[in-house]
């Protein structure tokens, strides 16, 4: 088998998957909408089920609901008939997997869960099928051929129900209005947990801050450039009028010889991008990134100049 055929064959494998993901992105309706009115009206757990390549994805789809702020639980369709159904309340809500509709360890799980009152929401490929006749709301896989060469193994149909997954996720996350900082509570560990909890206050100098009075002249600007990691801040009353940078600098010295004497207030920007102290040092990593800033100042509540906060400093600290 040559190389460019394996290629090939790996290619009709993508094609055949982003194709579904297209289909069902356009088929998308009110069933999905109902579906995410019922999990955000959910008291309980939202419970997850399936068997077999659906179980799998299940479990996936259970730690990405609990990780944005709903509580899940995959419970084993089998299990759940030995024992493990105690783990169900009346005020949970379930989603069931099940790409035909008609496996006999999920069709068990109806009926149990019929009696106690549960809500069902059925992911499957047939709405004919006695899971979508006996659930609530039904998402429609629209799948009708995997990726698999002779249509057996589980491909395209678990990498649509993955997709379902997330966007009902991130979909009730936001009908929820859960924020970053949920997220950051339930992810305080490693890289992401500090990027999600580094606030600007956290980061910021504080102290000896590199200012000036509108009355100053370059020369008091740039013994502050040079000493205080390349910015100055005019400021009145705590008010800040404008920002000195290395950059103003260096536009100054292409247009004039002598420039100790003129005033700052000339050359300042009057308009510079400024942080709050209580901001995600990640969202400030990217405003500064985003148009070529190394260091801002950093106001208060009450619009004073509490600090400066540095570009350097935030990525030391794990904000970006």
């Amino acid at each position: 088998m040559t190389a460019e055929l394996i290629v090939e064959r790996g290619r009709r494998v993508l094609n055949l998957e982003a194709a579904a993901l297209t289909d069902v992105e356009r088929t998308l309706g009110d069933d999905f909408a109902r579906a995410v009115q019922l999990l955000a009206a959910c008291r309980g757990r939202v419970i997850i089920a399936g068997v077999g390549k659906s179980g799998l994805v299940g479990r996936k789809m259970a730690a990405t609901f609990t990780s944005t702020g709903s509580p899940a639980m995959f419970l084993h369709p089998v299990e759940s008939v030995h024992g493990d159904l105690g783990i169900v309340g009346t005020d949970d809500v379930a989603i069931l997997i099940s790409k035909s509709g008609e496996s006999q360890e999920l069709l068990g799980l109806i009926d149990a869960l019929s009696r106690l009152g549960v809500r069902m929401i059925a992911i499957t490929a047939d709405r004919a099928s006695r899971l979508s006749r006996h659930a609530d709301v039904t998402l429609d896989l629209g799948v009708r051929e995997e990726a698999c060469p002779h249509d057996l193994a589980p491909t395209t149909s678990t990498t649509v129900t993955m997709a379902l997954g997330d966007a009902l996720a991130v979909a009730l996350m936001e009908e929820k209005g859960f924020r970053a900082e949920d997220f950051a509570r339930f992810h305080p560990g490693g890289s992401l947990g500090r990027r999600l909890l580094t606030r600007v206050a956290d980061v910021m100098v504080s102290s000896d801050l590199p200012v000036l009075d509108r009355t100053a002249t370059m020369r008091e600007a740039i013994v502050l450039l040079a000493e205080r990691r390349g910015i100055a801040v005019v400021v009145e009353h705590d008010r800040v009028l404008g920002v000195v940078t290395a950059g103003d600098l260096t536009r100054l010295l292409e247009r004039h010889t002598d420039v100790l004497s003129v005033p700052v207030a000339s050359v300042m920007t009057t308009t510079p991008r400024m942080a709050h102290d209580h901001e995600l040092g990640s969202a400030v990593v990217h405003r500064m990134e985003t148009h070529g800033i190394m260091a801002m100042p950093v106001l208060n509540e009450h619009e004073g100049l509490v600090g400066i906060v540095h570009l350097h400093d935030l990525m030391r600290a794990g904000a970006a």
